[in-house]
């Protein structure tokens, strides 16, 4: 199994459908706050389930979700049928089914750690390519390399203390430990940046980046990077 397969069916991410909507709740907000202007086409490469799709898609022009599990894309294309403004891509149709230069906004958040660094940078390529001139890419929810399980479990617990769901996030994680996603996690693992090393990543890539105060996401010491594509 890797990574598109463990995603394409059921698994155990989310602890409950509260931990669920808080989370694409935060991640709306963070991605309607960098939208340039109201007319903006925007990218959110890795969107998985989109359940903040409908508030993108208000604050934009157009909002293009890129998915690489099939059985998500089915539900997506199922969900907006009726939102024209709203389509849904696979990945390997990125290339040739958006134009260069069309982009005005790019948004990862969570994707990067389940690629290698082949894959980023080939994507962080495509990427620059587009993107309009001065457009923005977004890459969120990155992994520093000293940050592991324990970590992301106390992060869990205060999303959960503040959220509402503790008791839920409490057997969620018992449920994590026998799950596949720690099996996978363990077989593959995940992909890790420094700051230094994402920076050089998009530098090299044609970007000029800052990392932001704040990681998009729940998790405080994971990293947000707002790159600019460079002329």
């Amino acid at each position: 199994m890797d990574w598109r397969e463990f995603f394409n069916g059921d698994h155990s991410i989310y602890v409950s459908e509260r931990h669920k909507l808080l989370h694409s709740r935060i991640i709306a907000r963070a991605m309607v706050g960098l939208i340039p202007h109201a007319d903006a086409v925007v990218l959110d490469h890795g969107c998985g389930e989109a359940l903040h799709a409908k508030a993108v898609a208000d604050a934009c022009g157009s909002l293009i979700l890129c998915e690489s599990a099939p059985t998500l894309r089915a539900q997506l294309t199922a969900r907006f049928v009726n939102r024209p403004q709203i389509r849904i891509i696979a990945p390997e149709t990125l290339e040739i089914g958006v134009e260069d230069d069309s982009l005005d906004l790019v948004t990862a958040i969570s994707l990067v750690q389940y690629l290698s660094r082949e894959e980023l940078d080939g994507l962080l390529e495509l990427w620059r390519l587009k993107l309009k001139p001065g457009g923005i890419l977004v890459v969120g929810d990155v992994i520093p390399p000293d940050v592991g399980i324990a970590t992301d479990t106390r992060a869990l617990l205060s999303f959960a203390w503040q959220g509402g769901f503790l008791t839920a996030a409490l057997g969620g994680l018992v449920r994590t430990a026998f799950s596949d996603y720690r099996k996978i996690r363990g077989q593959l693992g995940l992909s890790t940046y420094t700051a230094a090393q994402m920076d050089a990543a998009l530098h090299k890539a044609g970007f000029a980046a800052v990392r932001q105060r704040e990681n998009i996401g729940h998790n405080p010491a994971r990293m947000t990077f707002v790159a600019q594509k460079r002329d």
